[in-house]
């Protein structure tokens, strides 16, 4: 378990209106390089963690790879698409890590979604003691229930990849959630009847987004996009799908190099984008 020192900043960050702040260090002999001795500055309340962090990236001082931004409050955290992400004060985590992903082609940036994806499934696993899948392209389930989630961010420079604010977000101490999403909603307490360490969970999923990303880095992409593919939810069954608002029947058979989904539909395989085809849950 990481060893956690905590100190408190007396300067407020000023972030539309003015956030208590706390910061402290992870110090770990687990991690390789990119998170050790690193900042995690957790801010109170703060809209979202990735706007934050993408702020500070405008400034002139740098800011170094690993750097992790913690909300205790995020109350306008956003998912894919500009939808809302809703979590209830200091129940959740709710985090953004900046990476400098420089080592990929751009047109190869869901190599990215790929790692951070099987990093959040390598902690939840063993953590839940059941399957966790992830709803491409980037929610994580248990079941048929939604988890955690990521957004993904990447700023360019040309032609080149500059640097990713990777935000994430798991459902973690909550237990009640909006009646609208409260059916296909969960959290590790609703799972596990206890509640979960923010800070060790934040250290745990740190380790795993080092090892996964190191592991790309090297040139491990085919093997992780297998244990990707194999994560998938709803891999290998034939379920409803909406293509231009018409439900579709196919098969998931996995994803492609740059991270279209594969349909099967009766032995002829189609590839999706994002705003090209829905689940039908």
């Amino acid at each position: 378990m990481a060893d956690f020192s905590f100190f408190i900043i007396k300067n407020n960050y000023s972030f539309g209106q003015y956030y208590p702040l706390i910061s402290f260090v992870l110090q770990s002999n687990t991690f390789s390089g990119l998170f050790e001795g690193q900042n995690v500055i957790t801010l109170q309340r703060i809209p979202s963690t990735n706007e934050y962090l993408k702020k500070e990236l405008s400034k002139s001082a740098p800011v170094a790879e690993g750097t992790v931004i913690m909300a205790v409050d995020q109350y306008a955290g956003r998912g894919q698409h500009g939808t809302s992400w809703q979590s209830e004060a200091g129940q959740n985590l709710t985090c953004s890590v900046l990476l400098t992903p420089t080592f990929i082609d751009p047109k190869y940036q869901f190599h990215l979604t790929v790692a951070i994806s099987l990093a959040i499934v390598s902690l939840l696993e063993p953590l839940l003691q059941t399957k966790v899948a992830v709803k491409w392209p980037n929610d994580i389930y248990v079941g048929d229930k939604k988890i955690g989630g990521m957004l993904i961010e990447n700023i360019l420079k040309g032609k080149l990849w500059k640097s990713a604010v990777v935000g994430i977000g798991i459902n973690v101490n909550q237990t009640v959630f909006p009646e609208a999403i409260r059916h296909k909603t969960t959290s590790i307490k609703q799972i596990l009847h206890r509640d979960t360490g923010l800070p060790e969970l934040l250290a745990g999923l740190c380790r795993h987004i080092e090892r996964e990303y190191t592991a790309l880095k090297n040139g491990a992409y085919q093997e992780q996009l297998l244990r990707y593919s194999a994560c998938l939810y709803r891999i290998g069954e034939s379920h409803p799908f909406l293509v231009d608002g018409v439900e579709v029947h196919g098969v998931l058979s996995g994803v492609n190099e740059t991270g279209r989904l594969l349909i099967d539909f009766n032995g002829h395989t189609v590839d999706f984008g994002i705003k090209e085809i829905a689940f039908v849950i």
